[in-house]
């Protein structure tokens, strides 16, 4: 947690490349940032899988946006303040949920299709914490049909420059201004140097830090904690959505049953058959995901089971084979008819609510670096995110960022070509060593990750308690010495990053004492308006720090020990 950089490095002996805009992440928010800024800079995309392989490929629900005739951006507005539980920052709400309307047009015109209505307008779907529908949905797999169409878009873009199969291992800094990327071609195992004016943080969350998630294996907090290491503010880790409806079964990572299909009419039964969420909350099935998955998580412990039931029956099969196509091939290959069986679902990790700190238009605290999407703590999800939000937050805040860049870059212009030299000052390059030795760090790392990945399902789930924040943080530190020097071998680095985004989510979790949105303490159960109504706020090398929302009066836990 204490070095600069993940690994030594010379960027004189690494391969070396110069853009206006330097864009890490290829889900929407990587995507519309790079499109949008190829209209005016030279763009890099780099991306660490595939162009398609990131968080947005795996979005059932949709894209909320108050375009419906009976909906507004008032009530969209109030509904996201609702659910953030007095922590949303509401004019960064008001822009996000006002700018949604334009945003989903232009969405449309770069080659989205939404389904339609029978007559002829969009259908829109209600989700958890919606008073009403306003989610713009593709089938069940809106996420995948987002992908596609900004990846053709992309790669049409003349402007682009897309590198694939690149890990990000560290922003690089120059006087306090983060001027590039040190980058590792996984398939070469070449190191490369980005120099840019500008670079745009876009690499999604976190999801692998726990054992059970929705999330796809590159979400390790790459781009979290380079910005971390970089000296970026970090706020609202403690906010970890779990997303109650996960299908019960061994896949990694675990099949979304979208909440589109409670939205729907699908029921959610005890292990008697019986609907639970009637006398809990006034939207049953569709309240606040975090309501919904703690209300699961009692319901679980009370059956000695470790699923509940998920009822869609009684929507028959000819309605969910056409409006849920992708989960009714899902169920079936898990051996469940989707129309005839009570399918087992849990609840499993799968959003970062909080993330780098930004301002409304983007900018992080640190000069030169931009960020977007599931890595930023934005101030839009307070203490838990309104279903379907999220790749909206990536489209508008992407849309944003390229509008400031216009005033932004001509000073970082100037400041980058004076610095583009080696930086002398940085240690040589440390190459892998026998494949033997690489094979043998690998089985560590492996067992590593699920040791960590254990501790914190165990003990910074969905409920915590002091014992056992106490507890996963020895587990972490002891895994901080051990990838203090990683190699430059993904594993390794993944590892490390684990770990630091790890650390945070946990003693962010030990300073907040109360329950708050989808941050559950057993010790601290009550929401506490008078102490607590604040961000916590981390950076490298001091305490946490709160900051003040909505006027709200409350201490700063300076004296708090972290040892990150």
């Amino acid at each position: 947690m204490g070095r600069r950089h993940l690994i030594d490095f010379d960027t004189s002996e690494c391969v070396s490349h110069e853009c206006g805009v330097l864009v890490i992440g290829s889900g929407i928010a990587g995507l519309v940032a790079a499109i949008t800024a190829a209209r005016s800079h030279d763009v890099a995309l780099i991306t660490k899988a595939r162009l398609t392989e990131a968080n947005t490929w795996y979005a059932q629900g949709g894209i909320a946006g108050a375009v419906g005739e009976a909906d507004s951006v008032e009530l969209h507005l109030a509904d996201t303040l609702v659910v953030g539980q007095g922590l949303c920052d509401e004019e960064v709400v008001r822009a996000v949920v006002g700018e949604a309307p334009a945003a989903l047009a232009e969405l449309q015109a770069a080659g989205m299709h939404f389904d339609l209505a029978e007559g002829g307008e969009i259908a829109l779907a209600r989700e958890g914490g919606h008073s009403l529908p306003r989610v713009l949905h593709s089938g069940d797999a809106t996420g995948a049909a987002v992908q596609e169409a900004l990846t053709a878009a992309v790669r049409e873009a003349p402007r682009v420059e897309v590198y694939e199969q690149r890990f990000l291992v560290d922003l690089l800094t120059e006087n306090e201004r983060v001027v590039g990327a040190l980058v590792l071609d996984t398939e070469s195992a070449v190191r490369e140097v980005f120099w840019a004016d500008a670079v745009v943080l876009a690499t999604g969350g976190a999801g692998q830090v726990f054992r059970v998630t929705t999330n796809p294996l590159i979400a390790t907090g790459d781009g979290l904690a380079a910005a971390w290491r970089a000296g970026a503010q970090i706020a609202d880790l403690e906010f970890v959505q779990f997303h109650p409806t996960a299908l019960d079964h061994e896949a990694a990572p675990r099949f979304l049953i979208t909440e589109a299909l409670r939205g729907e009419g699908a029921y959610l039964l005890d292990c008697d058959e019986q609907r639970f969420m009637l006398g809990v909350h006034p939207l049953a099935e569709l309240a606040p995901r975090d309501v919904v998955s703690r209300e699961i998580e009692k319901v679980m412990a009370a059956c000695g089971r470790n699923s509940v039931w998920l009822d869609a029956r009684h929507l028959g099969e000819a309605y969910l084979r056409a409006r849920f196509p992708t989960i009714w091939e899902a169920c079936a290959e898990a051996g469940y008819d989707l129309s005839r069986d009570l399918l087992p679902v849990a609840p499993a990790a799968h959003y970062m609510v909080g993330g780098v700190c930004i301002d409304i238009d983007g900018r992080t605290t640190v000069p030169g670096l931009y960020a977007s999407g599931e890595v930023t703590g934005s101030g839009l999800h307070g203490a838990n995110r309104l279903a379907s939000n999220s790749l909206l937050e990536g489209l508008v805040f992407s849309r944003r960022i390229v509008r400031v860049l216009r005033e932004d870059l001509p000073a970082a212009e100037r400041a980058v070509r004076r610095i583009c030299s080696p930086a002398k000052s940085m240690a040589p390059a440390t190459l892998s060593g026998e494949d033997t030795a690489v094979d043998a760090a690998v089985d560590v790392s492996r067992q590593d990750n699920m040791r960590l990945r254990e501790t914190m399902q165990r003990f910074v789930g969905m409920t915590r308690t002091d014992a056992g924040l106490a507890q996963a943080a020895v587990v972490l530190e002891d895994l901080a010495a051990s990838v203090d020097r990683c190699s430059a071998v993904p594993a390794d680095l993944e590892l490390a990053n684990l770990v630091t985004t790890a650390t945070l989510i946990t003693h962010a979790a030990w300073v907040r004492t109360e329950s708050r949105g989808c941050h559950s303490r057993l010790d601290f159960p009550d929401r506490d308006d008078e102490s607590w109504r604040v961000r916590t706020v981390f950076r490298r090398g001091t305490a946490p720090h709160s900051v003040r929302v909505a006027g709200a009066v409350a201490p700063c836990p300076l004296d708090t020990p972290v040892t990150t």
